[in-house]
């Protein structure tokens, strides 16, 4: 057999040896071009208006884009600071993520590696996600790709389609739970049948669970305030409601709420930009809590969960909780005033300009709420177990990412 270099790229999992297993590029020459992923600045549009015909308007955007971008890169550069390496286990474990490729996953992933873990990717397209991991990671495309003999140790769910976009249709709303619920109940139905129980499932939900919290409310929601009867908290509930189904079968389950992810990825770079171009101001009244976690702090957070439950085993005669849900949150909570002002600080920019809560509704219906109001939650059990965040305020946060 011809000896492959280092571009082979291992598909599978032990056990699964299909042909469509492997695929290899036996030369560098051969090695393919990596292409930019989607919503990357290499691929923004730059056709202007519909039918290819370019306007003196969207040239003037693409350029002042252009230009945030790039002051952005570079600021970033300046600003990089290393985060301590991170240590989910004593020993090397067999870890299972779900969403991987995406914004904390990758990173994610990348962390796991670098601790020693063994790694393996549930992903909808394994080519690409071992590419994307330089062939260090197994990849399978559903859990029943999985041999019931295969170890797995610890299972971190954060699949899910992204929550803000498309309007809440029916449709939409399928698309989210299935996404979130269905993929759920395949890990737990892949569970029920293994050979060997993973120890713990690490399954992202979110502070939706806690529906609206009145603007003017000032009280802290913990990890035992209530849900709501509405979408978005429905939606979290029915998320971890198939997660704590894992609990019959020995597994620990720990329920992750992640309040709003910040990092030079996800959500912040759209979220600065009316900022960075000088038209920031309050979203609505900007009376709205906005709970919030530098991305760094979500990574130490799982690594201190895998790691306590580890000690917790060792332990004799400790009993850990069997199923727990966890504020992925910052000890500060802030406005949504506050957060543009804070932002517009750092970037030497004025914050005076409102938008109106009206258009947004209509545009967005239900899904507006995600954006119009908000929850005050606070991190009580992560503080409780002793964990500490390294961006505590907002303030601190910010300086790092932008």
């Amino acid at each position: 057999m011809k000896k492959m270099n280092t571009y082979q790229f291992d598909l599978c999992v032990p056990g699964l040896r299909r042909r469509s297993d492997f695929f290899s590029f036996p030369h560098a020459s051969d090695k393919p071009e990596v292409k930019p992923q989607a919503g990357s600045p290499m691929l923004a549009d730059r056709s202007g208006l519909a039918g290819g015909v370019t306007s003196g308007a969207s040239v003037v955007l693409n350029a002042t884009r252009d230009s945030v971008y790039t002051s952005s890169q570079n600021s970033h550069a300046e600003k990089e600071t290393v985060m301590p390496e991170l240590h989910f286990s004593a020993q090397p474990v067999s870890v299972l993520v779900t969403g991987a490729t995406g914004f904390i996953g990758q990173k994610l992933v990348r962390a796991l590696l670098a601790d020693g873990q063994l790694v393996t990717i549930l992903s909808r397209s394994p080519e690409q996600a071992a590419l994307m991991f330089g062939g260090r990671v197994h990849c399978v495309k559903a859990m029943h790709d999985l041999p019931v003999s295969y170890t797995v140790d610890i299972i971190i769910n954060l699949a899910g389609a992204r929550i803000l976009g498309w309007r809440w249709s029916a449709k939409r709303k399928a698309i989210l739970r299935r996404s979130r619920v269905s993929l759920t109940e395949s890990i737990v139905a892949w569970i029920k049948l293994a050979d060997k129980k993973p120890r713990l499932l690490l399954s992202a939900s979110a502070i939706g669970y806690y529906g609206i919290q009145p603007q003017g409310d000032t009280r802290a929601l913990n990890e035992e305030s209530p849900p709501q009867n509405i979408f978005m908290s429905q939606l979290c509930q029915e998320w971890e409601a198939a997660a704590q189904a894992a609990c019959q079968f020995g597994v620990q389950v720990r329920r992750m709420r992640f309040g709003v992810v910040l990092g030079k990825e996800g959500a912040l770079p759209m979220m600065m930009l009316p900022v960075r171009l000088g038209i920031g101001g309050p979203l609505g009244s900007g009376k709205q809590w906005q709970s919030w976690i530098h991305v760094d702090d979500v990574l130490r957070g799982i690594a201190h969960l895998c790691l306590i439950d580890g000690l917790a085993k060792k332990e004799a005669g400790a009993t850990p909780a069997q199923d727990e849900a966890l504020n992925f949150t910052a000890p500060e909570c802030v406005t949504q005033l506050q957060f543009s002002q804070t932002a517009a600080r750092i970037l030497h920019r004025p914050c005076i300009l409102p938008t109106p809560a009206l258009p947004m509704r209509l545009a967005l219906g239900e899904q507006a709420d995600l954006l119009l109001e908000g929850q005050r939650v606070a991190p009580k059990r992560l503080q409780e177990q002793g964990f500490t965040f390294l961006y505590p305020d907002l303030h601190s946060a910010l300086a790092n990412l932008l």
